[in-house]
């Protein structure tokens, strides 16, 4: 049988870590521009009148949507670092969410 060391030598249990920031810092430019690309390829994508690759950059758009969404909010919380590329990939999301609504 194993032994089990009594409770007063044991380790306390770490406390939740909600609300605790990281300190990562502010989104990377690399990030925004990655999105950016990953719109214009979606957008490109749906242009095209092959069914499977129109299926193709509709359903990238759609996952897109969301995790830019999150990754403003981040932006909120940690920083934007460059507002240039956070730009392009608001218009990029724009264009996105108008195409789907008109």
């Amino acid at each position: 049988m194993a032994h089990v060391a009594p409770t007063s030598h044991r380790r306390a249990t770490r406390s939740s870590h909600r609300g605790h920031r990281s300190g990562d810092g502010p989104v990377q430019t690399t990030s925004w521009l990655g999105l950016t690309f990953a719109f214009v390829v979606g957008l490109v994508l749906t242009a095209q009148s092959h069914v499977g690759v129109h299926a193709a950059g509709v359903t990238l758009l759609v996952m897109l949507v969301p995790i830019t969404i999150g990754t403003f909010v981040a932006a909120f919380r940690q920083g934007v670092g460059s507002w240039k590329a956070a730009l392009f990939t608001a218009a990029a999301l724009a264009v996105t969410l108008l195409k789907f609504l008109f």
